[in-house]
């Protein structure tokens, strides 16, 4: 696989895997049943199959880990941030902790695309800012590096 066809089935599997967590913050459906209801209702023809399993799986079994460690860098109770915000945080706090192959900028880059494509009007600056604190904390040799 190519590194542009494996940008683009990661890139399509982020997008699928917010849907999914969106979805199970909101209905707490088993992970199990989203996954397979994708796979039946979505065309998942370009997605990286293993990273949206991984990534439906791993956020929810990580979820309080991966809260606390966004929640000094938001300005309300994670309880008050738009569902779609919420799994686009959850989700790119997964990749800048555990996904150290990805960098951190293609972290940021994805979720602000996922946050202009999903999210509320000005949700990108805000998904922006948190995650580049984030990097800060997480990432900053990688961070400092550039």
């Amino acid at each position: 696989m190519s590194s542009v066809s494996l940008a683009k089935g990661r890139s399509n599997a982020r997008k699928k895997a917010m849907q999914a967590l969106y979805q199970w913050s909101m209905t707490g459906n088993d992970l199990s049943e989203i996954e397979v209801q994708f796979h039946a209702e979505q065309n998942m023809e370009k997605v990286d199959q293993d990273y949206f399993h991984e990534l439906l799986h791993k956020v929810p079994e990580l979820v309080t880990d991966l809260d606390n460690l966004m929640a000094p860098h938001l300005d309300r109770k994670l309880t008050e941030l738009d569902p779609v915000e919420q799994a686009i945080l959850r989700l790119s706090t997964y990749e800048m902790k555990h996904r150290l192959d990805v960098p951190y900028k293609v972290v940021l880059d994805e979720s602000i695309t996922l946050a202009k494509v999903f999210g509320a009007d000005q949700s990108h600056k805000y998904v922006n800012g948190v995650l580049d604190k984030l990097a800060k904390q997480l990432r900053s040799v990688e961070v400092q590096s550039q």
